[in-house]
C-alpha cells in the first residue's frame, strides 16, 4: 500500500462514519476465509477483541497474518465470513489505524514526518479543508508521545526503519484511533529499535487503544502481550500466552521446522526455519 493509497482509503473512510453499536465487542472476526486461485490464505477464522486489549499475532511464513490485517482494516473483502468493527463493516470507521509492512510502502513519496503524521487527521477534518490550529496540535503532541518531535521536518526517505515505525504509530494517535493494526512493524529492526517501539505499547493500553500486532518472534510476544493468536491458515489457539505456545499447538502451526525447548518450566520456539513463500 502506497500513502497514495492511503489517502484513497480515507476519502472513503470521509463518505461514511459508521456509529458504535453499544453493547458490541470493538472488533469481531466471524467465520473469514479467503481465497487465492484456488488456494486457502485463511480459513474460518473467528475472534474477538475488545477494546484496549493487545493481541499479538504469531505464525510461520505464509500463515495469513498480512491476510488477515488486510481484511479487518478494509484493504480486502474475505471470500466468504464478517468482520464488524462496534457492529459494522471495517470501511466505514475512522478509529481504525493500518500500519502496512514497511516494504509496501513507497518512501520516495515527497513528504515530511509531520505531512504523514497529519494524514492521521484527514478523516477528521475533510479531505479538501486545512488543517486547524487544535489539528497541529495533535500531530505534536503524537510526535512528542513516540518520541520523534524532533523529526518533524525530515523527508521520510531519511528515516531509519524504527523512525518510520513510529512515525505511523505517531499518525495513528493523531487519527485518535480506537484499534491499531501493525503488520510485522518489527521485521528489519535492529534490537534497540526494536525494544524502543516495544517500549510504547503500554502508552497505547493507557489509552484504552486495542492493538493487532503481527510478529514472528514468539518469545517477544509472550514478554509483551497477555493475549496470543497463533495462526497457520486457520486459528490454532488464543488466549493467554503459556496455554497458547505449548509444544502441542506450535507443532501445529509450525510442523518440524520450529526447535522447541523448555526453559524453567516455558516452552520456547528457537528457530523458526518454515520461511515459504508469501504473505506473513
Amino acid at each position: 500500500m502506497t500513502l497514495r493509497d492511503e489517502l484513497t482509503l480515507t476519502k472513503h473512510w470521509i463518505v461514511q462514519h459508521h456509529p458504535h453499536e453499544a453493547g458490541d465487542p470493538l472488533l469481531r472476526v466471524e467465520n473469514v476465509s479467503l481465497w487465492y486461485d484456488g488456494h486457502p490464505a485463511l480459513q474460518d477464522v473467528s475472534f474477538e477483541l475488545q477494546a484496549g486489549e493487545h493481541l499479538a499475532v504469531v505464525g510461520p511464513n505464509g500463515a495469513g497474518k498480512s491476510t488477515l490485517m488486510k481484511i479487518i482494516a478494509g484493504v480486502l473483502k474475505p471470500t466468504r465470513g464478517d468482520v464488524h468493527v462496534y457492529g459494522h463493516a471495517p470501511g466505514g470507521h475512522i478509529c481504525i489505524a493500518y500500519v502496512p509492512q514497511r516494504n509496501a510502502v513507497d518512501w520516495n513519496f515527497p513528504v515530511t514526518v509531520k505531512d504523514v503524521v497529519m494524514m492521521g487527521r484527514v478523516g477528521k477534518i475533510g479531505f479538501f479543508r486545512s488543517p486547524r490550529r487544535t489539528d497541529w496540535q495533535r500531530v505534536r503532541q503524537a510526535l512528542e508521545t513516540v518520541g520523534i518531535q524532533a523529526l518533524a521536518e525530515r523527508p521520510i526517505y531519511a528515516l531509519s526503519g524504527g523512525q518510520q515505525q513510529r512515525m505511523f504509530l505517531a499518525r495513528a494517535l493523531a487519527q485518535e484511533a480506537e484499534l491499531i493494526l501493525m503488520d510485522e512493524p518489527l521485521s528489519g529492526l535492529d534490537l534497540p529499535a526494536q525494544e524502543e517501539l516495544l517500549a510504547l505499547l503500554p502508552t497505547l493500553q493507557q489509552n484504552n487503544i486495542a492493538l493487532l500486532f503481527a510478529l514472528h518472534d514468539l518469545n517477544l510476544a509472550r514478554q509483551h502481550f497477555s493475549k496470543i493468536l497463533l495462526l497457520n491458515r486457520q486459528l490454532i489457539a488464543i488466549g493467554e500466552p503459556d496455554e497458547v505456545l505449548k509444544p502441542s499447538n506450535l507443532r501445529r502451526a509450525y510442523g518440524g521446522h520450529l526447535h522447541i525447548v523448555s526453559d524453567e518450566g516455558r516452552w520456547l520456539g528457537l528457530s523458526d526455519t518454515c520461511c515459504s513463500e508469501g504473505e506473513g
